[in-house]
């Protein structure tokens, strides 16, 4: 191996994702921290190292509505190009490209995410109906979109950033028994009606068993918010 296969190799990647600016986040970063460079070229021939969208090679992240994928080949620079693709398939580099912005925004999620999003459970609901629905019952507290952005309450985690964990689907599925929904949720032939002499402390919700599965089908279709080191919740 020679000391320059080591230390520098050429990247492509399709002018749409050049243009995202993401390369120029995470590049100079991997450059700085393992004193390689890395020469970004039009040709995908003339690469070693292929960011593509054509699921070749190992998932690396997902953004601009699509998954990409990083694939080394054979060349000058292989051993360098190899070392990139595990930084970026890393905990480091996928900390990094979730913290990528563009406006304020997150842009890209980490190839967890995008496995997790990728393997969802199919929802039979009607998302549309489900965002009318979670914005009636839902949107007092929690921000369901950007309607309600300013019509809840602070402390009260969105949509979006509960559709990031792992177990979203159990949490909305049975919203209705985890705190402090209990207390003025009621479902349709499967929760008991409430005492009457500890009735709802605010005015109650009312849904069926088909309302939540809408539900469900349009928090399936959601964009998941920035998790990009580990929440809890309580």
């Amino acid at each position: 191996m020679s000391h320059a296969d080591d230390r520098s190799f050429s990247l492509s990647a399709p002018p749409e994702l050049v243009d995202s600016g993401l390369l120029k986040f995470f590049v100079p970063r991997f450059s700085l921290k393992h004193a390689v460079r890395v020469e970004i070229v039009d040709d995908e021939s003339a690469a070693v190292a292929r960011l593509n969208r054509a699921e070749k090679g190992r998932l690396v992240f997902s953004g601009l509505q699509r998954d990409w994928y990083i694939e080394v080949v054979d060349g000058t620079g292989t051993a360098a190009a190899k070392r990139f693709e595990e930084w970026l398939a890393g905990s480091v580099g996928q900390k990094t490209i979730a913290s990528f912005k563009v406006d304020g925004e997150q842009a890209f999620l980490p190839a967890a995410i995008a496995r997790e999003r990728a393997v969802a459970p199919k929802i039979s609901g009607d998302a549309v109906v489900g965002e009318a629905l979670a914005v009636r019952h839902c949107g007092r507290c929690h921000m369901v979109n950007e309607k309600t952005r300013l019509t809840t309450i602070g402390s009260t985690p969105s949509f979006a950033l509960l559709r990031g964990f792992p177990d979203w689907n159990d949490r909305f599925e049975a919203f209705f028994v985890l705190r402090p929904h209990p207390a003025f949720t009621i479902v349709e032939d499967v929760t008991e009606p409430f005492d009457k002499s500890r009735p709802s402390p605010i005015v109650p919700i009312t849904v069926t068993l088909k309302d939540i599965k809408a539900i469900l089908a349009y928090v399936s279709e959601m964009e998941p918010a920035d998790l990009g080191s580990p929440l809890k919740l309580q």
